[in-house]
């Protein structure tokens, strides 16, 4: 019988590990294990679905008989401890630390920017190193120095599945790219190695690489004992016992297995284990069958009729066989079935996925679910069959049949898939022909497809009607809302032998619409359909006489769009722009973030990195999944997790004298537990406390609710039954937009008028990397400490205290650095921190939470939904007179800071002169979770407003929208009116300037109509521009700082502002050394080396504040200068006393001088800005340029274009970071992320599989941002202006250039469709994604194109 794990040994980061069989629970993740049980923490947690890659470590194994080591990156967060016996881990600490130096791949990451809040970085550094190990294990020729093997090409695609909130990819895709050996080093970004003035930047300046990589990933000492356990590994007869994980060697002992009673028990089956990543586990298992380690599941077979893959073989291996095979094979129509399945599969999942996830059980979870697999319907489409055991007998049938078994059982096996070897017939004369596709939401990170399909069949010629004609078909289409892939065979019947013409191809797709039915539920269904047609249409249209075939893609070029390549595989390119200033060195220098280089190799210590104590406990939320309904009961189910229970804290443990209080506002309270009654969907109802994370978790996961809504309303969830019911929240008269002018009179002026129109903008959630966090200790005489991931502790003590109902000196908040906030951890972080400090209290044990994304993105909110109507009066040449809106916000279930909002909306929309503007907002009060700030809140929804507005009106007037807006670009004076406190002087009104540098060095007008001319020469894609201002107002405000000089000269620095990845720290450290440099003998030479900053202490600094709204790190800055001033004229003195005796005063010197004289070397400064400059408006301006595939919705976005007024740069590459990252991110909300409840107001779409942040493959081909350095700004600090979060709201550009190019599409179609109402007026809401897109050109447009084919030839009498 099988062996149970007795030990388990491995390596981590070249040092060895054994664990005791039991010792550890089976179902432990590698990732858990190196978090809890070593000194690393380099591997984070940020979705527990292999969707992010923020754990992604380097597993190495080795082949005792060739002597071979194999590396590849896994998900740790997937991978089970038990599944890495005598294997290698290296983590990012393993290439490199600050004890043993770091590794190129850190300090290139480091100095190319690429790390912001740092959360991501370690998982990027571990994707982008393995990519580099195995490319450096190719057969390719040998690099120059200081290059690896790999391409520029792979370098883009090194870090595919990792996510990143922070920077937009750019800077990361840079660093990567400074590796491959056919890079051109001038086409790399900002970074620290040269200048961008430098014409011949050398390698040699770049942190050294070796080839291979430079680290030992299998070390020597693991080789020799996996050599002596070689005859133990072979032993079939060793005892079981029963701790729990079994790794059977055969398929005889896997069977001894499912025969011993075993799956009585709860008993998981894995390979990679990466299905829970998919469908999670809802109980914990006890036993698990590991069947990685059967031989003949890993076999590879070929045979002259193709070739047999054993089913434990890994996606990763089967893409390389797949490729291998292609070229082996000298014909080259032959290898074209094994070439685009190996193409297909690489963009399945992620690459730390595929490198685990096996082949067959892939096909497993599409047999046994109705999961939408790409790999099951591209080999249902070439063929494939599979090999089952089925106890005694094994049986070969096609795949075909296996998917519509019923679901297998235990006791059958997938052994193998055979993919057979097409080939064309030359004695037949006919030609292979194979394709395959998939709608996803992105085209390589990790995104199930819509629908995806492959089609197989033999062409021929048919002589006397000149066309051709398709036989041996295979048309297999799946995820469609389908149980499983299907072949289409009425379809197939129907073509098969037909000569290939447009009735015969309408024929077919008339019959497919009839095969390819979703099921009831899916999501998106007649988008599905749609999308299947235009797959069959494409796969034809070729093959047919008369077509216009839209080809697999479209060709490109920056310059001239009118010829035809694939635009999603062009190669990234950039351009970055910056100013440096010398007037304040090192002040406006591009220096490296402060601390970047342990973020790069996880030694920087975010929340969940603090050591916990042997007692700690740890909680995790019940939340409702019912609005407003009564909690009769909480219970739990029997289970194994529910057995890990030790406690469940409620309202009723608050103590006494303390108020039910989980977050606060300037605006109102909001509670911490729905008590008695549950407010909305997602309010915490209690916490579950166990002994890990992962036990708190799936105990959380067993809670059987008990509801009753006798005698209560029905719920509020939309902004329309909260106008019925009149259910607001008062906006404060102080925070109420100012109308301007006489609306009525503007409209009466007015040539024309739109009455009414509609626009409505989504939510959309954080997506920071790290999720909300917090560690509350007791400590003595009834005080508590807690580390809070926060952008506001200050707040966050005051609500800790008054919930506990204790005095705020008791609470002690700390926040070091928060791994991304973009207000999320401003007023929504205060739950989780109270949350932990009432357990930690009643326990008086130490309690941690670390709530899982799906909890995180049910719970916390996000961007307020918005629904404007609008009218607007304007001339006929486009000046407009009036506009008038109605705003409905929904606000959620308290104020939170939501009475804000109307104003930044307002703001953004007033950056067009609309002439008079008049508005009613009301702010609605609903049962959901409450709404709060997110990345420029309001003006990201305002400035979209005021965009659709001009396009509307530009597109009544069929002028271009650029005219339009120009026409109400503000002059100063109406400046001045619509934004009287802060318009400032007009020598700072950039935007004109701003807007004309634009245009001109975009080339725009030249796009426009190379674009006009791509639109009319290309009927399946369709290219739309747009051109969006920003006028963005930030408020500064008061700031606390302390500088201190210890004894040895080295300074710290102490400020109210939260480091969240912003570069605050690096501002301030360059402020302290600019301010101390002027008693520093070699001006700041050195001196940045000396500064350190700290964390954030609420009873070490007090008042300090709240880090928002882009003006922290400026504040943070005028306080430590204020500081740093009141130093410098206390030790000018000595230095002057002691210049009389020597002319060469060294710093270190001075200061000892000082401490000897009893000099005060610490100072606080309170900075407090002036009445009249505590607010100011940003300039910018930005160009996108979009691609539109018509028969599928796909969004290419070729290009973006960024100006921004930076004023004088604090940090240029800093700013810059913080432009492009802010505008990835507004991409994000206008396009891509679609923010999905359910009928109860609860968000179903919680994980990385249903909620789609732009990834690498998604941001701009062409990306060029500049940050202009425009002079003195008198009430600034030191010239500078705000730079987080203006440039998101540019972002709107690419929803506008979107919008054109649908319009595009419309008009083409115009006569075809049959529409009633112009084809040119349409609404197009927020998020646009694919889904959308491809709605509005039309579901039926292959159809009508073929019919009017039909028609025309009727007509001619062809």
């Amino acid at each position: 019988m099988a062996a149970a794990v007795e030990r388990l040994v491995f390596a981590l980061n070249g040092r060895r590990y054994e664990v005791a069989g039991g010792e550890v629970d089976p179902s432990m993740p590698l990732l858990e294990f190196i978090r809890t049980r070593t000194p690393f923490k380099g591997p984070k947690l940020g979705c527990g679905e292999g969707g992010c890659g923020a754990c992604v470590v380097l597993i190495a194994k080795y082949n005792p008989a060739t002597e071979e080591v194999t590396e590849f990156s896994a998900s740790s967060c997937l991978t089970l401890l038990y599944s890495i016996n005598f294997c290698s881990v290296i983590t990012t600490e393993g290439l490199g630390n600050s004890k043993d130096g770091f590794h190129a791949v850190q300090k290139r990451m480091s100095g190319f920017h690429a790390s912001q809040c740092g959360f991501c970085t370690p998982g990027m550094c571990m994707s982008i190193f393995s990519s580099l190990v195995n490319a450096d294990k190719s057969k390719r020729p040998k690099p120059p120095n200081g290059f690896s093997k790999l391409t520029v090409s792979e370098a883009e695609k090194a870090f595919s599945g990792n996510l990143c909130r922070c920077t937009g990819y750019r800077p990361i895709v840079d660093a990567c790219k400074s590796f491959a050996s056919n890079v051109d080093l001038e086409d790399l970004g900002l970074n620290v190695f040269w200048k961008r003035s430098d014409k011949n930047p050398d390698v040699s300046k770049l942190p050294s690489y070796t080839i291979g990589g430079g680290i030992c990933t299998f070390p020597d000492f693991l080789k020799s004992e996996i050599k002596s356990s070689l005859t133990l590994l072979n032993d079939s007869n060793i005892a079981a016992s029963k701790e729990g994980w079994y790794h059977p060697r055969s398929i005889k002992q896997c069977y001894e297995l499912i025969n011993s009673g075993l799956f009585c028990e709860s008993v998981k089956v894995i390979v990679g284990n990466t299905s829970t990543g998919v469908y999670k586990d809802h109980d914990l298992y006890n036993k698990y069958i590991d069947i990685g380690g059967i031989p003949e599941l890993s076999d590879i077979v070929r045979r002259d009729t193709g070739f047999e893959i054993g089913a434990a073989t890994t996606i990763s291996r089967t893409i390389e066989i797949l490729q291998q095979e292609c070229e082996s094979i000298s014909s080259p129509n032959g290898s074209v079935v094994f070439r685009k399945l190996a193409e297909h599969m690489s963009k399945v999942a992620t690459p730390f996925v595929r490198n685990t996830a096996s082949l067959g059980g892939n096909i497993i979870l599409a047999q046994k679910y109705p999961f939408p697999s790409d790999i099951a319907t591209i080999l249902l489409g070439a063929g494939a069959t599979v090999c089952l055991q089925l106890v005694a007998e094994q049986i070969h049938i096609t795949l075909e049949e296996f998917l519509e078994l019923p679901p297998l059982d235990p006791t059958t096996l997938l052994l193998t898939i055979f993919i057979p070897h097409w080939i064309s017939d030359f004695q037949t004369e006919t030609s292979l022909v194979f394709e395959t596709y998939r709608a996803a939401p992105r085209p390589l990170g990790n995104a199930v497809s819509y629908v995806n399909s492959a089609f197989l069949g033999h062409v021929s010629s048919d002589e006397l009607s000149d066309t051709l004609v398709l036989s041996n078909l295979h048309l297999a289409f799946g995820a469609y809302g389908t149980e499983h892939a299907i072949r289409a065979r009425k379809v197939e019947k129907f073509l098969s032998g037909k000569s290939l013409t447009a009735p015969i191809i309408l024929g077919a797709i008339q019959l497919l619409r009839e095969t390819i039915v979703p099921m009831e539920g899916t999501s998106h269904p007649e988008y599905r359909v749609s999308a299947a047609v235009g797959f069959l249409f494409s796969f034809l249209s070729p093959l047919s006489k008369g077509i216009t075939e839209p080809g697999k893609t479209l060709k490109i070029c920056s310059t001239s769009s009118s010829d035809a390549d694939d635009s999603c595989n062009l190669s990234l390119s950039s351009r970055r722009e910056t100013i440096s200033a010398d007037e304040y060195k090192p002040i406006g220098e591009p220096i490296k973030k402060y601390g970047v280089e342990i973020q790069a190799s996880g030694e920087a210590v975010y929340v969940d990195d603090i050591p916990a104590s042997k007692n700690c406990l740890y909680g995790e939320f019940i939340y409702s999944t019912r609005p407003l309904s009564y909690v009769k009961s909480i219970k739990f189910k029997s289970s194994l997790a529910s057995e890990k229970i030790i406690d469940v804290v409620s309202a009723k443990d608050i103590p006494i004298g303390g108020q039910n209080i989980g977050s606060t506002s300037d605006f109102g309270d909001e509670l911490l537990f729905g008590d008695p009654v549950a407010e909305y969907a997602g309010q915490a109802l209690g916490i579950v406390i166990a002994e890990t994370q992962r036990y708190a978790d799936m105990a959380a996961k067993q809670v059987i609710i008990e509801y009753e809504t006798k005698d209560l309303e029905p719920p509020i969830l939309t902004v329309e039954q909260a106008v019925e019911n009149q259910s607001y929240f008062e906006i404060p008269p102080d925070f109420y937009p100012k109308e301007v002018g006489d609306v009525s009179k503007g409209m009466a002026e007015a040539d024309h008028k739109i009455l009414s129109a509609e626009v409505k903008l989504a939510s959309e959630y954080y997506f920071y990397m790290e999720t909300q966090t917090a560690l509350a200790i007791p400590d003595e005489d009834n005080t508590l400490v807690v580390y809070s991931s926060s952008q506001y502790p200050e707040l966050a003590q005051n609500v800790i205290a008054r919930c506990l109902g204790i005095p705020f000196s008791n609470v002690r908040v700390i926040t070091r650095r928060v791994g991304g906030g973009f207000g999320g951890k401003t007023f929504r972080s205060f739950q989780v921190a109270t949350a932990a400090a009432v357990c930690a209290y009643k326990l008086r044990r130490p309690v941690r939470m670390y709530l899982n994304r799906n909890t995180d993105m049910v719970m916390i909110g996000g961007r307020h939904p918005v629904k404007a109507r609008y009218s607007v009066g304007f001339k006929s040449d486009g000046k407009i007179t009036a506009l008038h809106v109605d705003l409905l916000i929904n606000a959620g279930i308290s104020e939170d800071a939501s009475p804000i909002i109307p104003g930044t909306i307002i703001s953004s929309v007033k950056k067009y002169n609309w002439g008079t503007l008049s508005f009613d907002i009301k702010l609605c009060k609903t049962n959901n979770t409450s709404k709060s700030v997110m990345r420029a809140p309001g003006d990201t929804q305002g400035s979209l407003i005021a965009d659709a507005i001009i396009e509307h009106v530009a597109s009544v007037l069929s002028v271009d929208a650029n005219s339009v807006r120009e026409k109400n670009f503000h002059t100063y004076d109406t400046l001045q009116l619509f934004y009287p406190d802060t318009a400032g002087e007009a020598s700072t009104y950039t935007l004109h300037y701003i807007f004309d540098r634009l245009v001109s060095t975009a080339s725009y007008l030249d796009r426009v109509e190379s674009i006009r001319q791509f639109n009319n020469s290309n009927k399946w894609r369709k290219r739309g521009i747009f051109c969006v201002p920003l006028i963005f107002r930030v408020e500064t405000r008061a700031a606390p700082g302390r500088v201190s000089v210890l004894n040895d000269g080295s300074v710290v620095v102490e400020v109210g502002g939260i480091e969240i990845g912003q570069g605050l720290w690096t501002k301030v450290q360059q402020m302290t050394a600019f301010a101390l440099g002027q008693l520093w003998p070699e001006g700041d030479e050195g001196l940045l080396e000396r500064v350190r900053l700290l964390q954030v202490d609420t009873l070490n600094l007090v008042q300090s504040g709240l880090t928002a709204g882009s003006t922290a790190s400026e504040s943070c800055c005028a306080a430590a200068l204020l500081a740093c001033n009141m130093l410098v004229d206390r030790l000018k003195p000595v230095m002057d006393r002691l210049r009389l005796e020597s002319t060469n005063i060294s710093w270190d010197a001075l200061i000892s001088q000082a401490s000897q004289d009893n000099v005060n070397l610490s100072a606080s400064a309170y900075w407090v800005p002036n009445d009249d400059s505590n607010s100011y408006l940003n300039y910018g301006a930005g160009i996108s340029e979009v691609e539109i595939d018509l028969l599928t919705g796909e969004i290419t976005l070729l290009r973006g274009d960024l100006v921004y007024d930076c004023g004088k740069s604090l940090n240029p590459a800093v700013d810059l970071g913080q432009i492009e990252g802010s505008f990835i991110q507004g991409i994000g909300f206008f396009i891509y992320e679609e923010y999905i409840t359910n009928s109860n107001g609860l968000m179903v779409s919680n994980s990385t599989w249903d909620y789609k942040i732009p990834s690498v493959d998604t941001i701009p081909k062409q990306f060029n941002a500049e940050v202009l350095n425009t002079g003195h700004h008198k009430n600034r600090v030191l010239s500078s202006k705000a730079s987080g979060e203006p440039a998101l709201v540019l972002a709107s550009s690419v929803h506008c250039a979107l919008r054109e190019a649908i319009r595009a599409a419309r008009k083409a179609y115009a006569s075809t469709t049959g529409s009633g109402s112009s084809p040119l007026t349409f609404q197009l809401d927020v998020p646009a994604p694919m889904t959308v897109v491809k709605e509005l050109c039309g579901f039926d447009i292959v159809e009508k194109y073929l019919e009017s084919l039909l028609t025309h030839e009727l007509a001619t009498g062809a």
